[in-house]
């Protein structure tokens, strides 16, 4: 595999590996309970969003099936579990179904990964391909703190978001944003559940959610501006136990439409998580230097499909 290749696949995969993650938890929203509160008088359905966000919340765990679409840059699959009840954690299948990315990784050798998520970073299981490439190393791993030197603002906004995301994240930016109705009722997975709408502005939103400084806040809304980002469309599902049982996102992108569909199950389920051995692991920043100088094409409007 071309050292071109070989950093290409490495930075697509920690920016959609990371991203598939946050579409499967929702977009981070620390500062979230704030916001509620100045809105609680002008949202009809708040009381019911209010209940959701803490029940979902309080479950710390659940069951994720997910799937991802950013115009002909990619589409995958991604099922497993995770828990974060102390920082983001848990296991992923991530399927490459189509696009570029698809493409991409069939020239790694494989168009499906297993991803682990721990609170300070992640890890990526390639192709024996792969491995045969880098001394025997079938993991790639993503420190947070790395991918923040990545894409400025976007970088810093992506790390920010890995360490604080959780689904109950998607109710708070519908509540947030100060725009969402109710749908009505409708069956998700045969269970009962209510549909709730809203649209969010994400650069304002971003600015009003997050730990970015100015500097990094003003990069990212550039990188948001370029990449034809304005406003997303979010809807919930919530059932009678008033948990999250069903998110939709979808944005317009200068590179096509982003759409993530999520599904939650088995509220509360034993997630265990370990980084894999250090033998078998390689820093993607190593790999980064050994593909040698310059910028990956795409990087930046990558990183910024968040």
């Amino acid at each position: 595999m071309k050292s071109t290749t070989v950093r290409r696949v490495t930075l697509s995969v920690a920016v959609v590996t990371a991203l598939t993650g946050v579409a499967a938890c929702g977009s981070q929203s620390g500062k979230g309970d704030k916001t509620v509160g100045k809105s609680v008088t002008h949202v009809s359905p708040l009381a019911a969003l209010l209940s959701a966000e803490k029940s979902t919340d309080k479950a710390e765990s659940a069951k994720v099936r997910s799937s991802t679409t950013l115009g002909d840059t990619m589409s995958m699959t991604a099922n497993g579990a995770l828990a974060w009840g102390d920082g983001l954690k848990g296991n992923l299948t991530i399927t490459y179904t189509g696009g570029k990315m698809a493409e991409a990784m069939r020239k790694a050798g494989t168009t499906s990964m297993e991803a682990r998520y721990l609170p300070d970073a992640y890890y990526a299981k390639m192709s024996e391909k792969f491995a045969a490439q880098f001394g025997g190393k079938h993991w790639i791993k993503y420190a947070y703190d790395d991918l923040a030197k990545l894409g400025g603002g976007s970088g810093a906004y992506l790390k920010d978001q890995m360490q604080n995301t959780t689904p109950n994240q998607s109710v708070k930016l519908l509540l947030a944003s100060g725009d969402v109705k109710k749908v009505g009722q409708e069956k998700v997975s045969g269970v009962d559940a209510t549909h709730y709408s809203g649209t969010v502005d994400v650069a304002d939103l971003a600015g009003k959610n997050s730990n970015l400084t100015a500097d990094q806040l003003a990069g990212l809304k550039k990188q948001l501006s370029q990449a034809g980002v304005t406003t997303e469309t979010i809807d919930i599902w919530v059932d009678g136990q008033d948990l999250l049982v069903k998110k939709v996102e979808k944005a317009d992108m200068a590179t096509g439409t982003m759409t993530s569909t999520a599904y939650y199950s088995d509220y509360g389920v034993k997630v265990a998580a370990e980084a894999p051995p250090a033998a078998d692991t390689k820093d993607f920043t190593e790999l980064m230097k050994a593909g040698g100088p310059g910028t990956v094409s795409g990087s930046s409007s990558t990183t910024t499909a968040s």
